[in-house]
């Protein structure tokens, strides 16, 4: 009876020790997307109301999206970590068979001079949103096996590159330069941080570079974009019209904002208010107070996707390390590059504010992207007290280097 006693209190410790759920990342993601459905909300209603004689429509539509990235957060956050690791290639073809599938007619949906989307029903798929989530998983599983390679020689280096390279030449094809550019950037860093030699890196970094800048000099949309960022006052009725309204709603904002819902500027002056420029939207309304109070969350958000990482890392899960490191460069990069094109320090990309944004496609995946970092966390943390992680996960798993 002691010994059955003394085996009920080790087993309730132990359940006393299973890791609850990062709340800070959580609540910080869930702050955002709540500021969201808001600034959506605000920013859209006079433009529903007109169009669709709906003032809430597309307040009501982001609802929906992030209900549905819920729903589907909450089976990946079971999904075992080492799965996902082996699915890394299906995820890979997967990923580059959606982005060749857009470029097919009839199948792609042609918006502005761009196939980028592919009819789901209830919104149209931006199939770069969840091709860029597919293919980090494969790297980071790349670079759990192939580590050591990767350090050591420069086919290690190049192999992945040539799967990046494709990936990006589809990506070209719709065109999207500026998820190119996120997907080129986010895992150029998860290579960085695994340890690659700098000069094999310096080179592809230097390669990388030059043909991007050559893609963008070569086509005359996309120079005119690169050359009216620097002086859009030259032409404030044509090409700089949308970075100047964006600069003037910002400027009315002052410290703590005109209002919630009062902005001028979301009254059919600045294009895609509640999409690509939703920040500046959020600047007039709530001020620079407004502004800091994103970025300190965005802040936050990405130092808990490193913090997982270095978690992950001593506990000698390097595919776990690698995927929170690519999710929170994802996520850092991208809403700097969102923030820096309304304030006029980027061109215009066309990328969304990452849970901030209308658009179901981005929605989506950022709540699964959000439900690996939960999982990852987890998982790791599991590990680190040797407990079985939710009684599905082993603490401590081999991993093939084949």
């Amino acid at each position: 009876m002691m010994a059955m006693s003394r085996q009920a209190v080790r087993q309730g410790a132990s359940l006393n020790r299973v890791p609850r759920l990062d709340y800070l990342l959580l609540l910080t993601t869930i702050a955002l997307a709540s500021l969201g459905l808001v600034m959506v909300a605000s920013a859209s209603i006079t433009l529903a109301d007109r169009d669709l004689g709906q003032p809430f429509y597309f307040a009501i539509r982001q609802a929906i999206y992030v209900g549905i990235g819920v729903l589907l957060a909450l089976p990946v956050y079971r999904v075992r970590l080492a799965l996902l690791e082996q699915a890394g290639p299906v995820l890979l073809v997967a990923a580059l068979a959606l982005l060749l599938a857009v470029l097919i007619p009839g199948v792609g949906r042609e918006v502005n001079g761009s196939m980028r989307w592919i009819n789901a029903g209830l919104f149209n798929l931006q199939v770069s949103e969840p091709a860029k989530l597919m293919i980090l998983v494969y790297l980071a599983g790349y670079l759990a096996r192939r580590g050591e390679e990767l350090r050591e020689r420069l086919s290690g280096f190049l192999k992945p590159m040539v799967v990046l390279t494709l990936a990006a030449l589809l990506l070209m094809m719709e065109p999207d330069f500026g998820a190119t550019v996120v997907l080129m950037a986010t895992a150029m860093g998860m290579i960085f941080l695994a340890g690659v030699r700098l000069a094999h890196f310096s080179g592809m970094l230097g390669l990388a570079g030059l043909s991007l800048a050559a893609l963008a000099v070569s086509s005359p949309y996309r120079m005119e974009r690169l050359t009216t960022f620097l002086n859009p006052w030259a032409d404030p009725f044509d090409s700089g019209f949308q970075l100047t309204q964006s600069l003037i709603a910002i400027g009315r904002g002052e410290l703590t904002g005109v209002g919630l819902g009062a902005s001028i500027q979301k009254l059919f002056y600045l294009p895609e208010a509640h999409t690509d420029f939703v920040f500046a939207v959020l600047a007039e309304e709530l001020g620079l107070f407004g502004v800091f109070v994103v970025m300190a969350l965005y802040a936050v958000l990405v130092w808990r996707a490193f913090a997982i990482a270095q978690q992950a890392e001593k506990s000698g899960n390097v595919f776990a390390a690698s995927l929170a490191h690519g999710i929170g460069i994802w996520i850092g990069l991208q809403s700097f590059i969102n923030m820096g094109v309304n304030m006029g320090l980027l061109p215009t990309k066309g990328l969304t504010l990452p849970l901030m944004s209308y658009g179901g496609s981005s929605m989506v995946i950022m709540c699964v992207a959000i439900a690996l970092l939960l999982r990852i966390d987890s998982e790791t943390r599991c590990t680190l007290d040797g407990l079985s992680a939710s009684g599905v996960a082993p603490a401590t798993r081999r991993r093939s280097m084949a």
